[in-house]
């Protein structure tokens, strides 16, 4: 989603990006190179992310922030078959939600955004049947 600026404000802009190339140590030992998609919105819009789990219909979608140079930080997780969230330390309703479409399909939103919202947004779910973390 993108929009051509209405306002010459240098701060009102929030630019949020799906996914990227993410290496991190320990729990989460992968790196790769998907595709990026880049959200540029205005203060007070709403942003939605979708992730696909592909096969992996277990478990549930992970999500986590990055800002650059930074570690990712714990958003939320939320399984399909669960009523609401369970969220990271410093995320929470309603400035962060999510839904699903089915057992795969899921989407963050972040109602309201504002300049601390602008990062890399990376979407994984956990691999029962390999023992693996899975970016999606």
């Amino acid at each position: 989603m993108s929009f051509t600026p209405t306002t010459t404000s240098l701060d009102s802009f929030i630019n949020i990006s799906r996914t990227g190339t993410w290496k991190a140590e320990g729990r989460f030992p992968h790196q790769w190179t998907p595709k990026i998609i880049f959200i540029t919105l205005t203060k007070g819009e709403t942003a939605t992310m979708d992730c696909n789990l592909g096969t992996v219909t277990g478990d549930a979608a992970f999500w986590y922030k990055q800002v650059p140079g930074g570690v990712p930080q714990f958003v939320l997780r939320f399984r399909h078959s669960w009523s609401s969230p369970n969220y990271g330390s410093g995320f929470s309703s309603p400035k962060f939600t999510t839904t699903h479409q089915s057992q795969t399909d899921y989407r963050l939103i972040i109602n309201n955004v504002e300049e601390g919202d602008s990062a890399v947004y990376h979407c994984n779910t956990w691999d029962d049947s390999v023992k693996e973390w899975v970016p999606q």
